[in-house]
This record gives structure tokens, C-alpha cells and sequence, in this order.
């Protein structure tokens, strides 16, 4: 029997969802591209506030807060099959795209924030991808600086407090 996830009214999560046996389900910018417009069309179906995300060859990241009456597993499962049934169709598969549950955990409180937000910004160039975070195209450090607010929202107080100057961001790396 699975755990059962732990959720918390409005509350911030960092999402991860994996592909299925680390396929690299993303590994073309049309594929990115088909995510993140599943992920455009369900923050016009849901009430949900995406800070920080990176769509990698393998798995994305998230910083989602689900938005009062929301439900953050009904939010996550309908951009994950959508997107699933999407990809299926297009290749002419069957079966599973990712792998298990996403994986969802709180983020208690704005050290925790800072260090997932960070992290996320920094998978590209951990990965070798690109050597400034900025520079990754589909990443919300890098829509947060070209200030494209279709799927991550405008930056808030905390990140303004964190990054002073946010549409320059990373300019000089």
C-alpha cells in the first residue's frame, strides 16, 4: 500500500515527475514545448501559482501552490496525462510516459524556499546543459527574466527580495 501524500491547504510544493524507465520524454524543444502548453492550459482549467520551474530531458521541476478549493493531485494528474496522451498519440504508444506517483513535498518555510528555488535554477547547469542558468530556454528563471507569465506567474515579493532587479537577472552570465 502506498503512503499517502501530504497536503496542506495553499500551501508551496516542489514537484518532481519522472519519465517512465528515465526516458528522455523531453528531449526535443517541440516535446518542452507540448509540456509546457498542457501546462498553460490547466492554469486556465485550475486555480494554481507556479514560482520557479525546469523542464529537463527526463523529469521537470516545480515550485506549484495550489490556490483555495484546489487540489494539488487533481492539478498534477490532469497536466501529467494530458501530456501523456499527448506524447502517446504522437509516437503511436501505449502504455506508461511517467514513472510512478510525482513526487510532492512541502516547503515548510522561506530557507526551504530559497534552497528549492535555487536548486531548480541550477538543474540546467548542474546537468552541463548550459553554464548560467538563465541561458536554459525552458526554465522559469529564464521566462522570469523575458518576463513570459503564460505558465509561471509574475514575480512576487519574495523572489524580488531575493533576486533585486529580476528582469535583468543573470544578464552577464
Amino acid at each position: 500500500m502506498r503512503k499517502a501524500r501530504k497536503l496542506k491547504q495553499e500551501a508551496k510544493y516542489h514537484i518532481i515527475a519522472r519519465a517512465n524507465r528515465g526516458e528522455m520524454i523531453f528531449g526535443s524543444r517541440a516535446l518542452k514545448f507540448m509540456f509546457l502548453d498542457v501546462v498553460k492550459k490547466a492554469r486556465k482549467k485550475y486555480k494554481f501559482i507556479i514560482q520557479n520551474f525546469c523542464v529537463m530531458g527526463n523529469h521537470v521541476h516545480f515550485i506549484l501552490q495550489p490556490l483555495k478549493n484546489e487540489n494539488l493531485s487533481r492539478i498534477m494528474q490532469w497536466i501529467l496525462s494530458v501530456f501523456a496522451m499527448q506524447y502517446n498519440r504522437t509516437f503511436q504508444y501505449k502504455g506508461h510516459v511517467f514513472y510512478d506517483r510525482f513526487i510532492s513535498k512541502i516547503i515548510n518555510d522561506f530557507r526551504q524556499y530559497v534552497a528549492t528555488f535555487i536548486y531548480i535554477m541550477e538543474n540546467p547547469v548542474k546537468a552541463g546543459i548550459v553554464s548560467c542558468p538563465g541561458n536554459f530556454e525552458f526554465s522559469g528563471i529564464n521566462y522570469l527574466r523575458k518576463g513570459l507569465y503564460e505558465v509561471i506567474n509574475p514575480p512576487d515579493n519574495t523572489i524580488r527580495l531575493m533576486f533585486p532587479g529580476i528582469s535583468c537577472l543573470l544578464l552577464s552570465c
